[in-house]
């Protein structure tokens, strides 16, 4: 892909939904041009970084989040290098923590 920053900040000030619509169909093709097995990691990876943008009220809100959470990944990669150099076994992640569902009572 040839990159024209020009190009796409035109199109994300003039027409908002084609340049949606682009991202998403360029962000689509790198996935499916990944290898096989990394396919479902970035597809999961892609739908958290959507749902935080969505949840974020402003685009420097999403911003700020993405960049919280690209950190809180490199912070577990410098973890592991420094027991890679210390000798050490490097354990797999901890799981992410689940959330409980609480039922709610329907009004009526």
């Amino acid at each position: 892909m040839q990159f024209d920053i020009d190009e796409w900040q035109r199109l994300a000030r003039e027409d908002p939904p084609e340049f949606e619509r682009r991202r998403q169909a360029e962000i689509d093709a790198l996935i499916a041009h990944a290898p096989a097995e990394q396919r479902e990691r970035l597809r999961a990876l892609q739908f958290r970084i959507d749902l935080e943008r969505r949840r974020a009220k402003t685009t420097l809100a999403a911003a700020v989040r993405l960049q919280s959470m690209m950190w809180e990944r490199f912070a577990e990669l410098r973890e592991a290098l420094v027991a890679l150099s210390a000798g050490a076994a490097v354990a797999a992640p901890a799981p992410r923590r689940g959330a409980r569902i609480l039922p709610f009572k329907k009004r009526g």
